[in-house]
């Protein structure tokens, strides 16, 4: 049980960047690059794939390569439920997000 609390509370740190939230909520739109990212959050590329990098630490995300770039996309621990719901699954926990806009 207190390893369990443990990882949730790591996916509680993980998640409460405004940043890495974003990153979900788009991503649940589809594949991404790093570019195409940091256009949208009108943010430095360097930062954009720092904040990528611990979300596929934490296995929330998967990516490929093409050429050069690295596409960014939601694996099977995340899956988008509506608009504004990200279910994840971290097991033995499953959590919904619903994020008011």
């Amino acid at each position: 049980m207190v390893r369990d609390l443990e990882q949730l509370s790591n996916l509680f740190r993980l998640l409460s960047d405004k940043t890495r939230l974003s990153l979900l909520l788009i991503l649940a739109e589809g594949e991404q690059n790093v570019t195409s990212l940091a256009r949208r959050l009108e943010l430095p590329q360097p930062t954009v794939s720092h904040h990528l990098a611990l979300l596929r630490l934490s296995k929330l995300l998967d990516a490929r390569r093409e050429g050069k770039q690295i596409f960014y996309a939601l694996n099977g621990r995340v899956d988008r439920v509506s608009e504004q719901t990200l279910r994840l699954h971290a097991e033995p926990f499953t959590l919904e997000l619903v994020i008011k806009r």
